[in-house]
């Protein structure tokens, strides 16, 4: 590949009353570049995620990046949009104008405030990553929807609620380490297997244990060019990158299978020269637990229907064979959707470089993958990622 990541800022996940889309914009891009060790003046181009949708009242949001140095004013700045996945398609984006040779060095910057929404509005707005002809009526927003696909899941190979609640306990536990994340507690398994007041089913078989987190907050990454950035403090090479778009109706697809998910694991495996069990650690788009248990099976982890074997086994566990969510995941770090896509590929970046947070970096990380979803598996994003040797 032709790009590197060299710098990267995050901010903790959480309900900011305080901050805007531009003070958290501002805060990550001027990070990010003192990260790096360069300036303002070095940068070719600014892409920024954020998917909005109605939680912001700020739209055209690409020139708040500027804000964060004079410097930056009359650089190309491009906002970017695919559903949940909105940060990797940044991402990628910035890759692009690398390779293309239009540009040397990029700032991503990912964004979103949620939190000031009115609850009904944040399903309204949520929904809206759904094909509304079909989803558009769907009680409880898109849980509902990912309710209706658990359920579906549950009716071919069975009742999997130990399993989501395995799957939302070790992602708890091990958001407990991430200073970023939003919820750093350890529920534990029988608090998230239980309904409780606490814990009340939100749609079909999900839970509250089962659902990621309203969520403001941003990232950002500053990308170079390879050759380039072998001269810099630090740099993370992008193996592979993959992209798949699928139907946005669920009526035209098995939702069951994550088809796209697959085929851009496939697709950047396939670019990177190497095989899933050679991967250090995934980071994948836990939204609900029931999407991390189907993307075991998309990566190919496990055959169709035997996900669970992942985690009743240990397999994803941080010392288990193919640890996935390390750093928490969307279910504990939270999920701001413009930034998750950027701040997972901050997280991996991390680990890969070991710099990753003590109790949350793995030993002798080599090569890390990430997926990053928008929708029911519609947009799909994979990228390969290694430490500069």
């Amino acid at each position: 590949m032709t790009a590197s990541i060299v710098g990267w800022a995050h901010t903790p996940f959480g309900k900011f009353d305080a901050e805007t889309v531009e003070s958290l914009v501002v805060k990550v891009a001027t990070d990010a570049l003192a990260d790096a060790g360069i300036t303002a003046e070095d940068v070719d181009e600014i892409v920024l995620g954020h998917f909005n949708a109605g939680f912001s009242p700020q739209d055209f949001t690409a020139s708040l990046v500027l804000q964060a140095d004079p410097k930056l004013r009359f650089k190309p700045a491009t906002r970017v949009e695919n559903a949940c996945a909105t940060g990797s398609a940044a991402v990628h984006q910035g890759i692009r104008a690398i390779a293309s040779g239009a540009a040397r060095t990029v700032l991503v910057v990912g964004v979103e405030q949620m939190t000031r929404t009115p609850s009904a509005e944040i399903g309204r707005n949520l929904l809206k990553a759904s094909y509304l002809p079909e989803d558009g009526e769907t009680v409880g927003g898109f849980a509902g929807v990912f309710g209706k696909i658990a359920q579906s899941y549950f009716q071919k190979y069975g009742d999997q609620s130990d399993a989501l609640a395995m799957i939302a306990a070790k992602n708890h536990k091990n958001g407990v380490a991430n200073p970023y994340a939003q919820m750093r507690k350890d529920f534990g398994y029988e608090f998230c297997r239980a309904e409780s007041e606490k814990n009340p089913f939100v749609a079909g078989p999900l839970k509250r244990t089962d659902c990621s987190l309203v969520s403001d907050g941003a990232a950002a990454l500053v990308l170079m060019d390879s050759e380039s950035a072998k001269t810099m403090g630090k740099a993370v090479n992008f193996r592979a990158t993959a992209h798949a778009q699928d139907f946005l109706p669920m009526s035209k697809r098995d939702i069951l299978q994550f088809e796209g998910c697959t085929v851009a694991w496939q697709r950047a495996l396939a670019q990177a020269g190497v095989q899933l069990s050679d991967l250090s650690f995934v980071e994948t788009h836990d939204c609900f637990t029931v999407a991390e248990l189907i993307e075991y099976e998309a990566m190919g982890l496990t055959p169709r229907g035997q996900g669970a074997r992942a985690i009743k086994e240990g397999w994803t566990q941080k010392d288990g064979k193919l640890p996935v969510n390390p750093s928490g995941g969307l279910k504990a770090k939270g999920h701001p959707i413009g930034a998750t896509g950027v701040s997972m590929h901050v997280m991996s970046a991390m680990q890969l470089v070991g710099q990753a947070p003590e109790g949350m970096q793995l030993k002798n990380a080599k090569l890390g993958g990430i997926f990053n979803m928008g929708g029911a598996a519609v947009a799909n994003y994979v990228s390969v990622l290694e430490p500069v040797k």
